[in-house]
């Protein structure tokens, strides 16, 4: 099985390095585009059998961008929505303590958003998930970047600095091979 990981294309917020988590935007023209060469990229492969997308505006419109392009259907998994950021949410990305809080995986991002652990929680229970139900199958998870994160975790292990510095481009794409 092989499962293959994007995160969806650009938004305004991304543009303006603003924190994205649970605010549910749609994507700007660049991220439109930036959707569509993941799809030409995609089809290119023509291994996929499976999308599945977090059900987020951007994450969905990203999918079936794809999904229209290769002839697929988009199923939508709510265990792939973005890290809930809380009080961090909306704000610019260099703002402080957000950067530390990702370290602290027990604590609760901005107070009142979503710890590291509930969302690794989520994410490995959709990911022991898929791999269980789509075990022969080549799986293309649409999501975003701390989700993303996150799946890269379940693969390799990572410091918590390693954690903390990754980081996915939009519409950039990561095969992984389960065994």
């Amino acid at each position: 099985m092989k499962i293959y990981s994007t995160r969806h294309g650009r938004t305004e917020f991304n543009r303006q390095d603003i924190i994205l988590g649970a605010t549910d935007i749609e994507l700007d023209e660049t991220g439109e585009r930036q959707a569509a060469a993941l799809a030409e990229r995609i089809y290119e492969l023509g291994e996929i059998d499976t999308i599945i997308s977090s059900p987020m505006k951007r994450a969905l419109r990203t999918a079936c961008i794809v999904a229209e392009r290769c002839g697929l259907d988009v199923m939508t998994d709510e265990r792939l929505r973005e890290w809930d950021y809380g009080s961090y949410e909306g704000k610019g990305r260099f703002t402080e303590g957000f950067a530390e809080n990702k370290l602290d995986f027990g604590v609760k991002m901005g107070g009142n958003g979503e710890s590291l652990l509930q969302l690794s929680h989520r994410v490995y229970s959709a990911l022991d998930d898929i791999i269980s139900k789509y075990n022969d199958k080549t799986v293309l998870l649409v999501s975003h970047g701390g989700v993303c994160r996150v799946i890269e975790t379940y693969f390799h292990d990572m410091s918590a600095e390693s954690f903390a510095n990754w980081f996915m481009d939009n519409c950039g794409l990561i095969r992984y091979n389960v065994n």
